[in-house]
Parts: structure tokens; sequence; C-alpha cells
């Protein structure tokens, strides 16, 4: 289990690949609640995500940070793949992401969220979750969005196929999910 405080931040992540996809996520943001079960979920890991903090903003950047973090050990791990991607539609929309450890993380996309709101959740608000997630990781991260205009669907497509990636990244090197 690892464990993030600042003065205005608290968070706790608890992370278990190779397991049932049963998250118990609290971000103060339900729709990034919502989207990290879906990770979770989709990349079969054990997922336990808490985050207090003192504005939405924080709240996203904290979540990525953490989950980051965590993600990045399983990655680096002696055995681990270190590398994966997925497609996974979500009702009309189809999104992919490719990841690979990096020493010159970021985030490349094609999608523009920006003036898209869901359940509080500004757009680019899960554009900076992912940004964080790739810096914190120590990943490239490639989401395309092949299809879609609903921007629920979008984020849930993008997130499920995140999930995926991630599984594969994280498996033993010759017994690949």
């Amino acid at each position: 289990m690892a464990s993030d405080e600042t003065a205005a931040t608290r968070s706790t992540v608890r992370l278990v690949p190779s397991g049932a996809g049963n998250a118990h996520v609290e971000t103060g943001l339900p729709v990034l609640d919502g989207l990290l079960e879906q990770v979770a979920r989709y990349g079969h890991f054990d997922l336990t995500l808490a985050i207090a903090s003192d504005s939405a903003e924080a709240q996203v950047v904290s979540s990525g940070r953490a989950l980051g973090a965590a993600l990045a050990k399983l990655l680096r791990a002696e055995d681990a793949l270190g590398h994966g991607a997925g497609y996974i539609p979500s009702a009309e929309a189809l999104a992919h992401v490719a990841l690979d450890l990096s020493d010159d993380p970021r985030l490349l996309s094609n999608f523009d969220l920006s003036d898209a709101h869901i359940g509080g959740l500004a757009g680019d608000m899960a554009v900076r979750f992912l940004r964080e997630l790739a810096l914190a990781t120590g990943i490239v991260l490639h989401v395309r969005l092949v299809e879609g205009s609903d921007t629920q669907h979008v984020l849930d497509a993008i997130f499920k196929a995140l999930g995926v990636a991630l599984e594969t990244a994280c498996s033993v090197r010759g017994e690949r999910t």
C-alpha cells in the first residue's frame, strides 16, 4: 500500500494486479470514481483509492499521481512486460490506448474534451488526470479516439482501453494475458 500526503491533499492507494477487478474509489468526484472503476475492471486490478482534497483540480491531480506511483512499481518489476495496448468500445465510441515505459513520460492524444462537462468533471480534467498518471508512472501514453461523440461514452472507452493496456503492461513476460 502506498500513501501520499501534502498539506492540502491526502491520498491512499492499494493496487493488486491479477485481481478480480474489484474497486473501491473515493476521489470526491463520482464521475472520476466510475472511470477508475472501469480501469480496475478491465485491467483485472483490485484497486482501493481514497483522495481527500480541498479542490476538484487537486483531487484529479492527486488521483493521477497516486495511481501512477502504484503502477510504476508494477510496471518496473523485473519480470513485467512494461508495455501494452488495448482497443475497447463503449456504445458508439471506440478508443485505442498504447503505453510504454519511458525516461521521457508524456501523454499524446487526438481528442479535445475541453468544452465537455460530465457530473461536475470538466473534460480537460480527464486529460489532466491522464497526463498526471503518465508522468507519475513514467510512461509514454498514447490515447486515440477512433470514433465517438458522446462525451461519457468517449471517456468510458478511453478508461476501459487504459485498463486493458495496463493489464498487458503489468503482466509477466512469457505469460501475457
